[in-house]
């Protein structure tokens, strides 16, 4: 699992982690904040109703579930010989909605949504005051990752100045006054097109309404490609010095790009969902702009 981070609920300490871009509870760590402890994620396992939770929310998440084995396991739930523990159940169905592990860092790990459920069996307000304060997290993490979206973009402007220093110690004193008016676009385009596949221009007509409101494509960056950005600014910059064509330059660019955009999303730090630009709820509102 992925770094852990921590909530607060009526003084009981409750771990929050990540496993494949999901968050995931500690049962645990609720459950021992109740009278009985761990033993109640047991006891929540045998009971009928929380086998069936747990079967309907594999078979929407998880295409490797194991359905006809969930039907002998559903047809005995609920008896008073019926036993199930978190491993027997992830053993039996191959589940991946909950995960079971001991050591000193171990426990009963299970996807938000089940252990909500399980907040709901235990006590509605635990469950309520742990919405709200998940909630929290989530939009603490979610200023923090805006930030590093800002700092990348102020780094991308920053470099873009030692882009145009080099344009104009190396392209424009080659050219003549009327070439110069549009030599900074074109490089900038030069950019756009070996990164994202398509010029500012293009952008512009495919998004107007988004255009009126002075953003522009690079406005819509996620990390990973203002990172990029970042390291081709100060690249061609280089290339310009050494006279390469802008053809060489788009070709070197464009593979570069490539290159190092699998890296980054090779990483596991995290999911594309959390580098993606503050500015991109804003694509979903634009056809309802255009519509008014």
């Amino acid at each position: 699992m992925a770094k852990k981070q921590s909530i607060e609920v009526k003084g009981v300490v409750i771990t929050v982690t990540q496993k494949t871009g999901e968050d995931f509870i500690s049962l645990s760590d609720i459950a021992n904040g109740f009278e009985g402890g761990t033993a109640l994620i047991e006891k929540w396992f045998r009971t009928k109703s929380t086998i069936e939770f747990l079967a309907v929310w594999e078979q929407l998440y998880n295409p490797d579930f194991n359905s006809p084995e969930f039907e002998g396991i559903r047809m005995e739930a609920g008896s008073n010989r019926f036993v199930m523990s978190v491993k027997q159940w992830i053993e039996k169905t191959k589940a991946i909605g909950v995960s079971a592990s001991a050591g000193r860092y171990g426990g009963t790990y299970a996807h938000k949504d089940i252990a909500l459920e399980f907040c709901s069996w235990l006590s509605p307000e635990f469950k309520l005051l742990l919405i709200k304060e998940f909630q929290r997290l989530k939009e603490q993490e979610n200023e923090l990752i805006n930030q590093e979206w800002d700092l990348k973009r102020l780094l991308s402007k920053v470099n873009y100045s030692i882009h145009t220093n080099a344009i104009k110690n190396h392209i424009v004193p080659t050219l003549s006054v009327a070439q110069q008016s549009y030599i900074y676009a074109h490089e900038a385009e030069i950019l756009n097109v070996a990164l994202f596949g398509i010029t500012a221009k293009q952008w512009r007509e495919e998004n107007p309404e988004l255009h009126k409101k002075k953003l522009n494509l690079r406005d819509f960056a996620d990390l990973h490609q203002l990172t990029v950005l970042s390291n081709l600014e100060s690249y061609n910059a280089i290339m310009i010095e050494k006279k390469l064509s802008p053809e060489v330059r788009l070709k070197e660019l464009t593979k570069t790009a490539a290159d190092q955009l699998k890296a980054l999303q090779a990483m596991k730090n995290y999911t594309l969902d959390r580098l993606k630009s503050p500015n991109q709820k804003l694509l979903g509102n634009q056809t309802d702009d255009t519509d008014k």
